[in-house]
C-alpha cells in the first residue's frame, strides 16, 4: 500500500484513503538527509505506532545488525528492533534498490515492514507497509510525525529514568505519548555511536556527527571528583570551626549576627556544600538548583576578580583612601551645621532653649569624638582598604557586604544619634500616656496586663499635673531631634538596603535557568493536557497529530 506523505516542519500530512486502521510513524528530522539503509526503533503495538530512533547505512551484515540490536535491548531494556527500510535516492528511484529493500523484510521479519523513501530534494515522501506473513492484510492509513530527536531527548517531557515505569507498559489512551518519550529517553546508549567510531555499523541519529561535548564533559567529570573531595574536606573543617563553642561567646556571636560579611560567608559556605556534594540529584528541580547555584557563584567570583583588578590598577586604593578622610570631615561639618540650626529657631519653631542647648552640645561632643577617631585611624586606612580589596576574589557579593559593613562603621555616630533620640522620645511618650491615665482615674495593671480604675489623692494629682505639663512642653524639642536623626538613619538604611538588594539578586537569581530559557528553551519544556482534546505540547519538540485525519 503506497501513499504520498508530504512532511513540513511543524505540520503533519497523511495519506488520503479510506482505511480500517491508522499507523503512526514517528520519524526523527535528523535522519531526513541520511543515506539509504534500515530503520531501527521500537514498535508499540498497543498504539499501532512505530518510533524510529536511527538509520543503519549500507553496507552492513544482517547478523552484526541483529547482534547490535540485541545488545541495545539488553542494556536499555527497550524492545528495539529493525522496523523497516529507508531509501534516500539522489536520482530517480531504481527498481533494483526497491526490490532489495523489500527482500530485507524477509531477513529481519518484522510485521508490518515499514518502507519510507525520499527522492532527491522533494518534500513528498513515499510511505508504505508490507505484511507478507499475514493471511488477511489490512489496509492502513499512515501518518508520519516529523519530530526533533535532539529536543525530545534533552527536554523533560519524559519522566526520570529512575522513576519511569517499564517501557513496554500498556497504553490505555491511543494518543498518549509517554511511551514515545520514554523510548527516546532510554535509548541513550544507541546515541553514543557516531561516525567517528570504527565499528561495522554506521548509524544516523541526532548525535551521529559527534557526541555532543563528550570529551569536554568526560574531562570535567574526571577532574571534578578530586576537586569536590578536597573542597568537601575543607568545608567540613570550616563548618566545624563555625559550629564550635568559641564562636558562641558574646563578642564573637554578636559580631557574627550583626556583620553582613559573616552572614554572606555562611550563605556561600552552604552553597559550596551543595555544589561539592557527591550525592546525586534526586530529581530535575534539585539538578536545576545546583546548576543555578554554580552559575551564580561563578559569575559572582568573575565580577569580584574584575573589581579587584580595577581597584589595584593605577593606585586607585591610595586615591580612595586619600578621598575618604575629606569626605568624612565634610559629613561631620554638615552635621555640625545641622545641629547649630536645630539649636537656634529651626523653621521658625519656638523650642525650649535649655533642652535644645543640652541636646545640641551633647550631639556636638559626639561628632567631635568621631572626627578625632577618624583622624586617629587615617594612617591605617590605606592598608585596611588594600586588604579589604583582596576579599573581592571571593566574589562581588562579599565585597559588597564588606562595603555595607564599612558604611555601618563610618555612620555609627548617626546610629547613636538615632538611638539617643528614639529612646528619649519613647520615654516622654510613655510618661505622657501614663500621666494621661492618671487624669482619667485609670492605671495600668501589670499583673493582668490591662487598664483598671484607680482613685488618686490630691498630692498625686498635683504632681502628675506638674509632670504632664513639663513633658508636654518639652515634647516638640525632643520630637524635632528624633525626626531629624530618624531621617538621617533612614538615608543610611536605604543605601545599605540597595547594597543588600544587589547581593540578594546575585545570590538568588536563577541565571542558569534564564540562559537555558533563552538559548535552549526545550530543556525547560513541560507537558500539559486540555480536557476533551489530546495535544502534543513540548515547546516545539513535537506537534499535534492525533486529529490529523480530520484536516483532509
Amino acid at each position: 500500500m503506497d501513499g504520498d506523505c508530504g512532511v513540513l516542519w511543524g505540520k503533519v500530512y497523511h495519506c488520503s484513503r479510506v482505511a480500517a486502521m491508522v499507523l503512526k510513524v514517528f520519524f526523527p528530522s535528523c535522519c531526513s538527509s541520511a543515506e539509504s539503509g534500515i530503520l531501527i526503533g521500537r514498535w508499540i503495538s498497543e498504539q499501532n505506532s512505530a518510533v524510529i530512533l536511527a538509520v543503519v547505512h549500507f553496507p552492513f551484515i544482517p547478523v552484526q545488525v541483529k547482534q547490535y540490536v540485541s545488545e541495545v535491548q539488553r542494556v536499555t531494556k527497550v524492545n528495539v528492533s529493525v522496523l523497516g527500510s529507508w531509501s534516500n535516492s539522489k536520482q530517480e528511484k531504481e527498481e533494483s534498490l526497491s526490490e532489495f529493500l523489500e527482500d530485507l523484510g524477509t531477513i529481519f521479519s518484522h510485521e508490518p515492514w515499514i518502507q519510507i523513501s525520499k527522492e532527491g530534494n522533494s518534500k513528498f515522501w513515499s510511505c508504505s507497509t508490507l505484511q507478507k506473513h499475514s493471511n488477511n492484510p489490512k489496509e492502513e492509513e499512515i501518518i508520519l510525525v516529523y519530530y526533533d530527536q535532539r529536543k525530545v531527548m534533552l527536554s523533560h517531557l519524559h519522566p526520570p529514568l529512575d522513576t519511569a515505569a517499564s517501557t513496554d507498559r500498556k497504553a490505555d489512551d491511543a494518543s498518549k505519548l509517554s511511551a514515545i518519550f520514554d523510548t527516546v529517553a532510554k535509548s541513550k546508549v544507541l546515541f553514543m555511536t557516531d561516525r567517528y567510531d570504527d565499528g561495522p555499523i554506521k548509524l544516523t541519529h541526532w548525535q551521529s556527527d559527534g557526541v555532543e561535548a563528550s570529551i569536554i564533559v568526560e574531562l570535567l567529570k574526571q577532574a571534578s571528583v578530586p576537586a569536590c573531595m578536597l573542597l568537601t574536606f575543607l568545608l567540613s573543617v570550616i563548618s566545624g570551626i563555625c559550629r564550635s563553642r568559641v564562636l558562641k561567646f558574646w563578642p564573637l556571636s554578636f559580631l557574627w549576627s550583626k556583620l553582613s560579611t559573616c552572614e554572606q560567608l555562611g550563605y556561600r559556605l552552604q552553597h559550596l556544600q551543595v555544589i561539592s556534594s557527591n550525592k546525586k540529584a534526586q530529581n530535575e528541580s534539585q539538578l536545576m538548583r545546583k546548576a543555578n547555584i554554580f552559575v551564580s557563584l561563578l559569575i559572582d567570583v568573575a565580577l569580584g576578580i574584575l573589581l579587584m583588578s580595577w581597584l589595584y590598577r593605577k593606585n586607585r586604593i591610595g586615591h580612595l583612601a586619600d578621598t575618604l578622610i575629606p569626605v568624612a570631615d565634610n559629613v561631620a561639618e554638615e552635621l555640625q551645621d545641622l545641629l547649630q540650626w536645630l539649636m537656634g529657631a529651626p523653621a521658625g519653631l519656638k523650642m525650649n532653649r535649655a533642652l535644645d542647648q543640652v541636646l545640641g552640645r551633647f550631639f556636638l561632643y559626639h561628632i567631635h569624638l568621631w572626627i578625632s577617631y577618624i583622624h586617629l585611624m587615617s594612617p591605617f586606612i590605606e592598608m585596611i582598604l588594600w586588604y579589604v580589596g583582596l576579599s573581592a576574589c571571593l566574589g562581588l557579593t562579599m565585597a559588597l557586604c564588606i562595603l555595607s559593613d564599612i558604611i555601618a562603621l563610618l555612620t555609627f555616630h548617626i546610629y547613636c544619634f538615632y538611638v539617643y533620640g528614639a529612646r528619649l522620645y519613647c520615654l516622654k511618650i510613655y510618661g505622657l500616656s501614663s500621666l494621661w491615665r492618671l487624669f482619667r482615674g485609670k492605671k495600668w495593671n501589670v499583673l493582668r496586663q490591662r487598664v483598671d480604675s484607680c482613685s488618686y489623692d490630691l498630692d498625686q494629682l498635683f504632681i502628675g499635673t506638674l509632670l504632664f505639663t513639663i513633658l508636654l512642653f518639652l515634647l516638640p524639642t525632643t520630637a524635632l531631634y528624633y525626626l531629624v536623626f530618624t531621617l538621617l538613619r533612614l538615608l543610611v538604611v536605604i543605601v545599605q538596603g540597595l547594597i543588600h538588594l544587589l547581593v540578594d539578586l546575585i545570590d538568588s537569581l536563577p541565571l542558569y535557568s534564564i540562559i537555558l530559557r533563552l538559548c535552549r528553551s526545550y530543556r525547560l519544556a513541560g507537558s500539559y493536557e486540555f480536557p476533551g482534546r489530546n495535544f502534543l505540547t513540548s515547546q516545539g519538540c513535537l506537534w499535534r497529530a492525533g486529529d490529523a485525519a480530520e484536516e483532509n
